[in-house]
């Protein structure tokens, strides 16, 4: 980590953001760094996991946990942004059950195990990631024919903006995914 974006201290922190943070740490077991890092700029970080949460967490979505866990690691993949690719595929792993999946939507989704509702969803996560400006009527329609809407397609391209913003902020700050991370969903966790 550059010392140019030291992480927050945690008791340095406004009590909202403190808060949050030490719900993740009893959910997860430690500290994800993000939140330190979001947490340098306390605004910033209210309206960044505000959205966050208004995504990932929305009801009335055909799309389950797993399908918009999908859409984050693919795109973290295509901007090479290590932190969300480990931190993400490591949700993945788990909320799918599949030790592999997360490994393979990083580097190729065109190669990973996916059904075809799920392939659609990578595919226009991809479009709207690299080539936003092309989506043409045929992209939607790929997704119709599995059963999701223009809401989820609404949520297919802001969850894949609001990753671009993360994972380039991510870049920037040289993040590194905390090490507990890497065996998430691959080792069964000890009770």
């Amino acid at each position: 980590m550059s010392d140019r974006y030291p992480l927050a201290e945690l008791d340095d922190l406004p009590e909202d953001l403190r808060e949050r943070i030490l719900a993740e740490q009893e959910k997860a077991g430690f500290i994800p760094e993000v939140f330190l890092m979001f947490g340098r700029r306390p605004a910033e970080s209210r309206a960044f996991f505000a959205y966050h949460d208004a995504l990932m967490e929305r009801e009335g979505s055909n799309m389950s946990k797993a399908d918009k866990e999908m859409i984050v690691v693919t795109v973290s993949g295509q901007n090479n942004c290590q932190f969300c690719v480990v931190a993400h595929g490591a949700i993945l792993r788990i909320v799918k059950k599949d030790p592999y999946i997360s490994d393979q939507l990083a580097v190729s989704y065109h190669k990973a195990v996916l059904s075809p509702r799920e392939r659609a969803i990578c595919d226009f996560a991809t479009k709207v990631n690299l080539r936003s400006d092309e989506l043409c009527d045929a992209d939607y329609d790929a997704l119709y024919e599995h059963g999701l809407d223009s809401e989820d397609a609404w949520d297919i391209a802001a969850i894949t903006g609001l990753f671009g913003l993360s994972n380039r902020l991510a870049n920037a700050s040289e993040m590194r995914p905390n090490p507990e991370f890497y065996v998430m969903g691959r080792i069964p966790r000890q009770k």
